[in-house]
């Protein structure tokens, strides 16, 4: 992987591509708006493709200024991100301990709703993407009620969208909780990426539109 976070970006949104997880075209979201973009990390379902994931997971997490001991991934997507991302640490000499919660608690066996090691003192919640924020607040809430803190929340692709207060959901999280997120890409790499690769101006002023309309 390149030294440059930005290079970091745009090897990942090639990935994406790659994997068809990054579509350009109309997309009805949850929200109703109607985006020019879509991501999709699920799409990203081999091995290969995995370990490139969580290559710039790892990279991008080490190259920022976060003091962590331990990672959560928030059931389910979180969970295979957690795995491989501790095994891409792993492979630079970082041996970091990974949690991930059950939907449901289980009533036998080991019993509860964490799953793998003990959480640490600080740790990094590891996810997708965030858009109203409800799964990562779970996440904050459980960390919080084990007694530990939480050091980041690590992501795919900020999309730099303003939530229903008008502030983005990760600019909420350290505005209100004080908690620092880091993206892999943002909306901004996203643009870059599609002019990169000869994306249509039509396509790309959808996108600058879209981004002067409900951007942060």
């Amino acid at each position: 992987m390149p030294d440059n976070p930005r290079d970091h970006a745009q090897e990942f949104l090639a990935l994406a591509n790659t994997y068809d997880a990054l579509k350009f075209g109309e997309f009805t979201l949850k929200s109703g708006r109607v985006s020019p973009y879509f991501f999709n990390l699920g799409a990203i379902a081999s091995g290969a493709g995995m370990q490139r994931l969580a290559a710039a997971y790892a990279a991008t997490l080490s190259a920022a200024d976060i003091g962590y001991d331990s990672l959560f991934g928030p059931a389910y997507k979180g969970i295979p991100l957690v795995a491989t991302v501790a095994c891409a640490l792993a492979a630079h000499d970082r041996d970091v301990p990974f949690t991930y919660n059950r939907k449901e608690a289980k009533a036998h066996g080991e019993g509860g709703t964490l799953v793998g090691a003990p959480l640490g003192k600080r740790v990094v919640i590891v996810d997708d993407v965030i858009t109203a924020g409800t799964a990562v607040r779970e996440a904050i809430a459980t960390i919080r009620a084990a007694g530990a803190e939480v050091a980041g929340v690590l992501v795919a692709l900020d999309r730099q969208e303003r939530g229903t207060d008008g502030r983005s959901p990760l600019a909420t999280l350290a505005e209100d909780e004080g908690i620092p997120s880091i993206a892999v890409a943002s909306l901004a790499d996203v643009i870059a990426y599609a002019r990169n690769q000869g994306l249509s101006q039509a396509r790309i002023d959808m996108i600058e539109t879209y981004r002067r309309e409900y951007g942060v």
